[in-house]
């Protein structure tokens, strides 16, 4: 009974010990090899709190209208927009129920690693400045449309063409939760899905980025 016990508890121990390691390996194998910034593009900006990274892209650009389909009369405070947008994509419970960190119980975390329904967050706000956890990149048009196609695509729409909120459910008065498409597990995280979208546009990123540190690297390089 005790040697099953032992190997039980080394293979608890085991488990996470390879999902880390294959989230080392999966940020050092690069998705578009060779791709360049080009001098002149869209910008766009990836921003960590180090453990989830967020898009900020800009609200009208190149043909891209985010105010059509998220609009600033979603959140309590309209005039918060200000001609960028926020947006990430995350396991449900855990985006409603941990406003703080404090909030953080080990049940929410339990499930959001075992999977579950997904919400999109939004936050209307002003262009941010290059800093050690909000990173620039550059753009071609045809990249940038392509991202944003496939961010829209993640967001359950209406009738009407426009994303479905969730009345009252942000965290101040220039944000808000949408419905979104997909489900969140261990292998597809938030930062897996801001990873995809930065593929989309072509650019450089690792094939496997569950952590925000294994996405943000690549950007520290510029």
């Amino acid at each position: 009974m005790a040697r099953i016990l032992a190997r039980v508890a080394g293979l608890v121990l085991l488990i996470p010990l390879v999902y880390l390691l294959l989230a080392v390996a999966g940020a050092l194998i690069p998705r578009n090899v060779g791709w360049q910034q080009p001098e002149r593009g869209i910008p766009v900006f990836v921003s960590s709190n180090a453990v989830h990274a967020d898009l900020i892209v800009p609200a009208r650009s190149t043909g891209v209208d985010w105010y059509a389909l998220l609009p600033p009369a979603d959140v309590p405070d309209p005039a918060s927009a200000a001609g960028w947008i926020a947006i990430g994509w995350g396991q449900r419970d855990f985006y409603l129920k941990t406003r703080n960190w404090s909030d953080l119980t080990l049940g929410v975390a339990a499930k959001a690693m075992l999977g579950g329904e997904a919400l999109l967050h939004v936050e209307h706000r002003s262009r941010p400045g290059p800093s050690a956890s909000t990173r620039p990149l550059h753009l071609s048009p045809d990249g940038y449309r392509r991202m944003a196609r496939a961010i829209a695509r993640s967001f359950v729409s209406d009738g009407e063409g426009r994303a479905i909120p969730l009345p009252g459910s942000g965290y101040k008065d220039d944000d808000v939760f949408y419905e979104a498409r997909g489900t969140y597990h261990a292998f597809a995280t938030s930062n897996q899905w801001t990873a995809n979208r930065v593929a989309d546009a072509g650019a450089t990123i690792g094939v496997w980025t569950p952590f925000a540190q294994g996405l943000m690297w690549r950007f520290d390089e510029e």
